[in-house]
């Protein structure tokens, strides 16, 4: 522990990623620079796939300046609070049928990131690709199917992946892709159904969902002769689906177990849902009214701040950057902002072991350091979907405390003694987590 917090206290930590240099930075100010004020130096990730992977290399994840910065511009208007707005009514059903799903299998022991992530591949691959899926009731879906084998584990795939983060230029040689190539096939078949779909019945460029906002931009673009390919728009979808419907489920998951082991805090949770019920006069929450409930997001931020999805953020150094008197990074280094460490840094949150949500109150939110709780990102490239996810797992966990009271299983281990998927490539469970789900009585 004391070395750990010696390393914790260190502005910077260079390592060598085999034969190139990199830093690491556990400062919430040297964090500040490269993600927000000196951005335009650090505008590009590392990460990046091959020229044999289209749908890889052109999403906004990957994709680096000029064509990010007009990709990202164009797509910011998407995910406004009123763009997304359209989509409540589709994710409130989804979290209805997901109420529907434990009370059929109340009974068992259901492992709740594999529950949560056939509700998170519903929501997200429906207003994704515009095709209807049936996961959240049934555990079945053919784009279920393929969500699942982003995530499959086999020693080439762990390669490729490791190779796209960290030594992309080893991607084209190898012809490693993000995407294994049952998702690309699959993934251009119902999209361009969907889009031949909405064509035909001429309703591109209503505001019904993701998929709609992407086909309007593949026709303006088309207009104004900017030339965005096919690929490019349903690279867009894919890497939406590929960005949340893991993360979110496992942040749901993560949630239901931890409030399964602190009955106090559900408790809580519990009242004020049942509060902002009786005062709005039904439960169709509004995703602002959602938003609203103190104690309820202070609970979703510590849950992020213990498990956040990906413990870094990436950039590169796009010019030779002096980053005090002893240190100036040379161009095309590449620089991790170590997030998960500043969350369990006992400095920025005391006792950072503990669920405490109370960190996260107005009162004492204000005190937390700035850049040091960012499991979203911070700067241009935040991420571009945070109100989307927010959505999706607030409805879920309304609507399932509403319904549920959740706790512990006998001889379970507790949240901090869970076993951490090892070979995955985000924070998730390594083991089957279950909790036992007991009706309220209304």
């Amino acid at each position: 522990m004391r070395q750990m917090n010696e390393y914790f206290r260190t502005p910077y930590i260079g390592i060598w990623l085999f034969w190139r240099p990199a830093l690491i930075i556990n400062s919430p100010e040297i964090a500040r620079r490269v993600l927000v004020k000196d951005s335009g130096s650090f505008r590009n990730r590392l990460v990046g796939s091959g020229d044999s992977d289209p749908i890889g290399s052109l999403n906004l994840f990957t994709i680096n300046d000029p064509e990010w910065t007009n990709l990202r511009r164009r797509l910011t208007s998407t995910f406004t609070a009123a763009k997304l707005r359209v989509l409540q009514d589709y994710v409130r059903s989804k979290s209805k049928e997901l109420v529907q799903r434990i009370q059929r299998e109340q009974k068992s022991r259901i492992p709740l990131k594999s529950l949560f992530v056939d509700y998170t591949t519903d929501v997200i691959g429906t207003s994704a690709f515009g095709v209807a899926c049936n996961a959240t009731l049934t555990g079945k879906d053919p784009l279920r199917s393929v969500a699942e084998g982003f995530m499959t584990y086999s020693p080439v795939r762990g390669l490729g992946t490791c190779c796209v983060f960290f030594f992309p230029e080893l991607v084209n040689i190898f012809r490693f892709k993000f995407f294994p190539n049952s998702a690309t096939d699959y993934f251009r078949k119902i999209f361009k159904a969907a889009a031949a779909q909405r064509e035909v019945s001429g309703t591109v460029g209503e505001s019904k969902d993701l998929l709609d906002a992407l086909l309007k931009l593949r026709k303006e673009t088309v207009e104004n002769n900017e030339g965005y390919s096919e690929d490019t728009i349903l690279a867009q979808a894919a890497i939406f689906l590929f960005g949340g419907f893991d993360t979110s489920g496992s942040l749901l998951a993560f949630i239901t177990y931890e409030l399964a082991f602190h009955l106090d805090i559900q408790e809580k949770v519990y009242e004020e849902i049942i509060e902002a019920k009786r005062l709005h006069g039904c439960e169709d929450f509004t995703p602002e009214q959602l938003a609203e409930m103190t104690y309820f997001n202070c609970v979703i931020k510590e849950v992020l701040r213990k498990h956040t999805s990906m413990g870094w953020l990436d950039r590169v150094a796009k010019i030779d950057y002096q980053i005090d008197d002893k240190l100036t990074i040379k161009a095309g280094t590449p620089v991790y902002i170590n997030s998960m460490g500043m969350h369990y840094n006992p400095d920025y949150f005391n006792d950072p072991g503990k669920f405490d949500p109370d960190r996260f109150l107005p009162e004492n939110e204000k005190d937390i350091k700035p850049y040091t709780f960012m499991p979203f990102g911070e700067g241009p490239r935040t991420c571009i979907g945070q109100r989307f996810a927010l959505m999706t797992v607030r409805y879920a966990i309304a609507y399932m405390m509403l319904n549920y009271k959740v706790q512990p299983f006998p001889n379970t281990p507790k949240p901090e003694d869970v076993i951490i998927e090892k070979r995955g490539m985000f924070y998730s469970p390594g083991e089957p987590i279950c909790v036992e789900f007991v009706p309220r009585i209304s």
